[in-house]
């Protein structure tokens, strides 16, 4: 009898435990998108990296595991203090499994940190800094659409190949300007150039004049802008105000052009311009198909986070349906088994430092006179295979790098 009460006990116990997994199982798998909705950053992230991240989740099905899929949005204004506190109540309290975009490399920085205390999954597309996959990689973390090291030696080998083989860099003061400077000079000796001063400016400087006479001043032939957003803009347009590539004896190095930034600036000021890039709308018929489709939504074209944003967000997906869990280890386990191949990346890899490696492109921003209809920006200088894009494995000083 005794027996048979504690068999009786041990199906109730199992069934009352399958039925909470069922209940848990029902609940919305929530993912966050975290980015700068009303700042400086808004243009090149914003409601385009929201869009991008509701496209894949509708492209996937909406739902995942029998469960729906929810997509929550929180403006970081900029803040890593704020980031890092929404982050741990999403992940805490909101079923949020997965964070994407993290724009302003502070932020990223930040809450990837809460991402591994949490066993979470943060992938970041709209930040830079190569530290991200370096000493403050993650088990838990993502750098997907680019990195510093990568714009670096893209538009940094491009440059001094063509013969800018000295340089002034003006740098936003924050993490991104820091890291993306570090890189491009660690680039440029690497080809043989010099670098003749680098001065920093405050992220959120509107008055440019000064630091744009130190770098005339230097004589370098190459001046560096190491910055982003509005900050990035504003810089260029005061440099054609000052004539400063007129005179043909120097030229404009943007390290990180958005083509949200060449579409605010104008062909006429932006002209010139290289940079390096991992994705261009207008680069082959998969991606023209996909960013009319997202242009249909933000009317505009698509940035290259916008399209890490679609691209991770459904690799994540297809991930949690073949672990057959949201579990983040597994998760995590099958993203970077998997190639990655669609209109963003062919035969993308995850590596163990979470540097997800795919081409690169340099391109150059077309006269006014070259540009044969909206949005048509870019022309093609040349493709960087995905095993030279970005730094070695060994390179990183990733903890979780063996040998």
């Amino acid at each position: 009898m005794k027996k048979a009460m504690k068999v009786l006990q041990f199906s109730l116990l199992a069934a009352f435990a399958a039925g909470a997994a069922n209940a848990q199982d029902t609940k919305p798998l929530r993912i966050g998108v975290m980015t700068d909705m009303t700042g400086q950053f808004s243009h090149e992230a914003g409601q385009g990296a929201v869009n991008a991240v509701k496209m894949a989740v509708q492209d996937f099905g909406g739902k995942v595991l029998g469960r729906p899929i929810e997509v929550v949005v929180n403006d970081h204004l900029n803040k890593p203090d704020i980031a890092a506190t929404k982050a741990r109540e999403w992940f805490d309290t909101q079923n949020v499994r997965m964070i994407s975009n993290l724009i302003n490399s502070g932020v990223a920085l930040s809450v990837i940190g809460v991402a591994k205390e949490k066993n979470a999954i943060a992938i970041v597309n709209g930040s830079g800094s190569s530290r991200i996959t370096g000493d403050a990689c993650t088990p838990n973390s993502i750098h997907y659409a680019y990195d510093t090291w990568a714009l670096a030696h893209g538009t940094g080998n491009e440059i001094v190949k063509q013969g800018g083989d000295s340089w002034y860099f003006l740098t936003a003061d924050y993490a991104f300007g820091h890291s993306l400077e570090a890189d491009t000079i660690g680039a440029v000796k690497g080809k043989g150039g010099k670098v003749l001063g680098t001065i920093r400016h405050p992220v959120n400087t509107s008055d440019y004049s000064s630091f744009l006479l130190q770098a005339q001043s230097s004589k370098a032939k190459v001046i560096a802008l190491a910055g982003s957003g509005t900050g990035f803009i504003n810089s260029v347009k005061s440099a054609y105000e000052f004539g400063v590539t007129k005179s043909g004896k120097q030229t404009l190095a943007g390290l990180l052009v958005w083509i949200t930034d060449v579409d605010a600036m104008g062909l006429e000021i932006a002209q010139g311009l290289t940079l390096t890039s991992g994705f261009y709308w207008d680069r082959d018929e998969e991606t023209r198909k996909w960013s009319k489709r997202f242009f249909e939504m933000t009317k505009r074209m698509p940035t290259m986070g916008d399209a890490g944003d679609y691209s991770s967000t459904l690799h994540y997906l297809k991930a949690v349906q073949a672990a057959g869990t949201d579990d983040t280890a597994a998760v995590m386990a099958k993203m970077k088994s998997t190639p990655i191949n669609d209109m963003f990346a062919k035969n993308g890899k995850i590596r163990e430092d979470g540097r997800m490696v795919h081409d690169m492109y340099v391109y150059q921003v077309k006269k006014p006179s070259e540009s044969k209809y909206p949005w048509d920006y870019y022309k093609q200088k040349a493709v960087i295979p995905a095993d030279k894009a970005f730094r070695p494995l060994n390179e990183g000083n990733c903890p979780l790098v063996k040998g």
